[in-house]
């Protein structure tokens, strides 16, 4: 069956002419001649659409292997990136016979004694789930309410076309490593296991339950942004049920702004929400595009964004958003020395890059937009021109940077189609400097002091012998030289250090128990 399958991807890339990506430009003198042989085909369309057409037509996996090679504009060409975002997922729903048996595998009983209605038409089909609405019996008190909800169901038998697929893309990445002339440089090998790791998360969707969930309990009671209740005791690994939300696409913006939402308004929201999901909590939706996005428009909430699917998250730690947050600042204010500086700090690059010559790609990227108005800046496109440039330096592009990049593109893409004159830029520069002063300014810092706290208390009465010995064995002369050494001093020392130590844990303790 694999061996099938193979050759069908082999007639497809054979019929769009994607063999010559591999044998045109093979060092190999015989695979060289056969692409030049295969390839005298005439095609007119450009090689990005003829990639994305044979992605399209090989089905699920691929397509979705096409919309996470998307994402990878650091190992990709820009043709095809661009081409490859405008995949989507249009798959035929599966039968309700199929529905009715992963559900009743699921639950280990009929579907009717689990939700108190079911509609078997589906709301929305991809390539790994499908959607239908119902309705739940959910216990409150001592009462039953009941609840309208959105049922995730993943595809019956999706995990072993996908496992064949994955094994079979494998091998088609090893030979683009070895016999094209860029296999190196593109590493498919890796971005073939990155899409394996992103395809396996969407696979499980308690996992994806637990995303919504966190970004709920992140946004709670903010009037930007709603995510769906989970209703944990209904979802599996293979159903995810949650709050049913009415709300309207984001992309009907007449309909929108006859609800009297405000359009440019909600464009600067949307803004807010993505700086505020990266810079505060370092945990973001990282698949934003209009179809994932609504927004309500009831009189109580008009205008509050609402979030679907959940199954790619990027993540942050506190080192990488500080120096997002100092790049960031430092564009704004055409500081291209400490882009450069920080991007070593951070280990983005080697070490031993020169300052100076990271600072001039840098430059050539970025000074010709600034002669622009602020209006007509992309900023998605200068973090993609700046991946480009970063090949030259062999910045490693770690996966939640380019999440972030990905996300970034897609958020301003969608703040552009709201409102054309939006000023990415001017939106996010008071929140990242604001972010910024609240990470090293005395608040931040006393709060930090109060977290580190009790290691403080615990690793204290330690101090003093450590630093004794550390002494020690500074102040100790070599073997072959008598020094007399001076504990008289070095009991000072310890004395001075031991009263500071206990300074700082008596101010850190003395307000927590007075609270």
């Amino acid at each position: 069956m694999r061996l099938f399958r193979l050759a069908k991807i082999v007639s497809v890339f054979h019929r769009y002419g994607l063999d010559e990506f591999v044998l045109t430009d093979s060092p190999n003198l015989l695979l060289r001649g056969l692409g030049k042989l295969l390839g005298s085909r005439k095609h007119d369309a450009p090689r990005g659409a003829r990639l994305r057409l044979a992605l399209e037509s090989l089905g699920p996996c691929f397509v979705k292997f096409g919309q996470v090679l998307s994402t990878r504009p650091d190992l990709i060409p820009p043709d095809i990136a661009s081409e490859l975002s405008l995949l989507q997922d249009r798959v035929p729903p599966f039968p309700a016979e199929e529905v009715k048996v992963v559900l009743e595998k699921a639950y280990g009983r009929p579907v009717d004694q689990v939700f108190a209605s079911f509609d078997w038409t589906p709301i929305a089909s991809a390539s790994v789930a499908q959607v239908h609405f119902g309705a739940i019996q959910l216990k409150v008190a001592d009462t039953f309410e009941s609840r309208d909800v959105a049922i995730k169901i993943l595809r019956p038998n999706i995990k072993p076309v996908i496992e064949s697929d994955l094994a079979i893309l494998r091998v088609l990445a090893g030979w683009v490593e070895r016999f094209s002339a860029d296999g190196r440089r593109l590493k498919p090998r890796e971005v073939v296991a990155e899409f394996d790791k992103y395809l396996h998360d969407e696979l499980d969707l308690v996992r994806e339950a637990g995303n919504c969930s966190q970004l709920r309990r992140n946004f709670a009671g903010s009037p930007l942004l709603y995510m769906p209740e989970v209703h944990w005791d209904w979802c599996e690994q293979t159903v995810m049920v949650m709050e049913r939300l009415y709300a309207t696409p984001v992309s009907q913006i007449d309909k929108l702004r006859a609800a009297g939402v405000d359009i440019k308004r909600l464009a600067r929201d949307g803004v807010e929400i993505f700086f505020t999901q990266v810079f505060r909590d370092g945990f973001f939706h990282a698949d934003m595009h209009p179809g994932n996005i609504a927004v309500r428009t009831n009189l109580e909430n008009l205008g509050q964004y609402v979030g679907m699917d959940f199954g790619i998250v990027g993540t942050l730690n506190d080192n990488d958003r500080r120096y997002l947050a100092e790049n960031f600042l430092a564009f704004f204010r055409r500081d291209y020395r400490r882009v450069a500086t920080a991007h070593i700090e951070s280990g983005w690059v080697p070490p031993g890059t020169r300052v100076d010559e990271l600072e001039s790609a840098v430059r050539s990227v970025c000074e010709p937009i600034f002669d622009r108005p602020l209006a007509d800046i992309s900023f998605g496109k200068v973090l993609l021109r700046l991946f480009q440039v970063s090949r030259r330096f062999n910045v490693e592009i770690q996966p939640q940077l380019v999440l972030l990049q990905k996300t970034l593109l897609n958020v301003e893409g969608l703040g552009r189609q709201l409102d054309p004159y939006l000023d990415l830029w001017a939106t996010a520069q008071p929140f990242l400097e604001k972010w910024m002063r609240d990470q090293v300014g005395p608040e931040a810092m006393w709060q930090r002091l109060i977290e580190q706290a009790p290691y403080l208390s615990s690793a204290l009465p330690q101090v003093p012998r450590l630093i004794h010995q550390a002494l020690e064995q500074r102040n100790s002369p070599p073997a072959s030289v008598v020094v007399r050494t001076s504990t008289g001093w070095t009991n000072v020392w310890l004395a001075i250090i031991a009263i500071c130590l206990l300074a700082i844990l008596g101010t850190l303790w003395i307000p927590l128990l007075l609270e």
